[in-house]
């Protein structure tokens, strides 16, 4: 019988298993290296109703909704922590999502007014009075959740009138301004590390809104000192495309009119959609489809990024207790199902993130926009109207990868240093005849595309950096334009039972041999495949792994085995 002896000594084995762990660090140590974490400017809204979900899509950030009147239902001494689970915390927490928080809604004990959005009582006392209600509730608030939560939004959308559905502030724009103050100054009493937002601005409800706000600011004498009490502008933006840089950029002139400069956060965005099959519902306006939903996010993303905004969400992530008929915001339906702006945002948080600087480039039937990602380019490319339209770019890489919204993908080449495609025009679903306003006629762009080059080195303008103003600014309001009034979502949306059934969009997409235009038809390759109302299935946008660290890690597995080998005896 044959024998393997294994003469191996304490010495041997110990160099032994030394060999094994640095075979194991070599071959796992380089691969986790290279998992990036997710880039902080993409987030959600409630994300933690499918962490999982939200986990792999790359959802940065989250905010929450955090009720004055569920913390405190009794009175100043009672605390309900139920109202927001530790284990929503926890599991933003291990996912490295950073949790923003709201804090609205007045408790009927707490005001003189209507319960929900009446001012609270004490409210001109000083901070530290204990009759100052909203100073002690957000001293204990912020102190509870320093650490886990360092920015709090103070209030919600209080532009819309109060006698407007949806409102949620029923004091003046003075009495907000005050609300905001004593909001900063207590929060930095317990949490020197806060940072306090404005609250979430629907710009379409008052244009002036902001303006009047800052008027108020600025005549605070103690205002500039503590940058008129507040850090981050947020917005929140709906439906119309090209209403995202212009609101942005809108906001910017006013804040500098009054010599203020400060980040800009996109808290929500997005266009819910009234065809889905699986939760269709009655809109005679803002008709809006599931495709062009996707189409929503990739353009308004790419043009709130054009315009410098610090950070962007979605709203919402699931359509949680949505009543029949309800307006669908979710990428995720209330089952949890997925909807084709699920992988949109996939795309997102995974060929724009790292974007360094970006720039738009809006011709009459399409729009570019340019993404400086350092070691790549992504441009993002759309028709604006339903007209196709033919576009050449300039190579900037000996070849491409084309990516549609649904995450199918191919490479391309340049021909004579250019990518020609045509894109296929929008939908610009129709409204119904009885919709009482008049809309631009293609509120959202076309099938969207994603243009990616390695190693490009494109020049975009830049981003601007915000900086809080250390003198006190000059008062230069200037007048702005109107915008089409655009609407926003509702806690409780109006539900309706008639679904409308429209036209599938199915775009196409060709490449020419041509690198301009030309008045002479441009000969095609073959077509990609049009797109279906069931989009294909996209690949998760986890991280590139090289294989490098797995060919060194095999190296040093044979190294090993011929060293085992070497030191074993053959008996026979």
């Amino acid at each position: 019988m044959t024998k393997f002896q294994f003469p191996i000594s304490k010495f041997q084995i110990s160099r032994l298993a030394c060999l094994a762990l640095v075979t194991s660090l070599l071959v796992i140590a380089p691969s986790k290296a290279q998992v990036p974490p997710p880039d902080r400017r993409f987030g959600a809204i409630e994300a933690f109703r499918d962490s999982g979900a939200a986990v792999e899509a790359g959802v940065a950030w989250e905010r929450i909704l955090f009720y004055w009147s569920e913390l405190q239902r009794e009175g100043p001494d009672d605390w309900n922590g139920y109202h927001v689970p530790d284990e929503w915390l926890n599991q933003a927490a291990a996912a490295d999502r950073e949790v923003i928080a709201v804090l609205k809604h007045t408790p009927a004990w707490a005001t003189d007014g209507l319960p929900g959005c009446g001012v609270p009582r004490g409210l001109d006392l000083p901070v530290d009075d204990p009759g100052n209600l909203w100073a002690a509730f957000v001293r204990r608030v912020v102190g509870i959740y320093a650490g886990r939560i360092d920015r709090w939004v103070i209030w919600n959308e209080p532009d819309i009138a109060p006698e407007t559905y949806g409102a949620e502030w029923c004091g003046t724009v003075e009495e907000y301004y005050q609300l905001l103050k004593v909001a900063y100054q207590a929060a930095h009493q317990v949490n020197p590390d806060v940072k306090i937002h404005l609250t979430g601005l629907t710009f379409h409800h008052d244009q002036s809104y902001l303006r009047e706000f800052l008027a108020v600011a600025t005549s605070d004498p103690t205002g500039p000192e503590h940058g008129y009490y507040f850090d981050v502008v947020s917005l929140h933006i709906y439906f119309q495309t090209e209403s995202v840089p212009r609101i942005i950029n809108e906001t910017r002139t006013t804040l500098s009119s009054y010599g203020i400069e400060k980040p800009i956060w996109l808290n929500e965005t997005n266009a819910s959609p009234d065809t889905d099959p699986e939760w269709p519902i009655d809109r005679i306006c803002w008709r809006v489809s599931l495709e062009e939903q996707a189409s929503f996010l990739l353009q308004s993303f790419s043009l709130a990024l054009s315009a410098g905004v610090e950070r962007i969400a979605v709203y919402k992530w699931l359509d949680n207790d949505l009543p029949p008929g309800g307006e669908p915001f979710g990428v995720l339906r209330p089952d949890h199902s997925r909807r084709p702006a699920f992988d949109a945002f996939k795309l997102i948080t995974t060929h724009y993130a790292g974007t360094i600087s970006a720039s738009e480039d809006r011709q009459s039937l399409y729009t570019v926009v340019t993404l400086d990602r350092g070691v790549s380019t992504t441009r993002v490319l759309w028709a604006r109207t339903q007209t196709e339209a033919t576009v050449s770019l300039p190579a900037q890489s000996v070849q491409a990868r084309l990516i549609d919204q649904t995450g199918t993908e191919q490479t391309i080449m340049p021909v004579d240093g250019h990518y020609t495609l045509t894109l296929p025009g929008a939908s610009c679903t129709a409204e119904r005849p009885d919709c009482p306003v008049a809309h631009p006629a293609c509120i959202i762009g076309g099938f969207t595309y994603l243009l990616i080059e390695e190693g490009a080195t494109p020049t975009p303008t830049a981003i601007p950096t915000a900086v809080i103003p250390t003198e006190t600014p000059t008062l230069a309001p200037t007048d702005t334009p109107p915008l089409t009034d655009t609407p926003v979502p509702t806690d409780t949306p109006v539900p309706t039972d008639i679904p409308i059934p429209t036209a599938t969009l199915t775009p196409t997409l060709t490449f020419t041999p041509l690198p301009v235009f030309t008045a002479t038809p441009l000969p095609t390759q073959t077509p990609v495949p049009a797109s279906t109302a069931t989009p294909l299935p996209s690949v998760s946008p986890g991280p590139e792994v090289s294989i490098w660290p797995l060919l060194i890690g095999l190296a040093v597995v044979f190294l090993l085995a011929a060293i085992i080998g070497s030191m074993f005896k053959y008996r026979g």
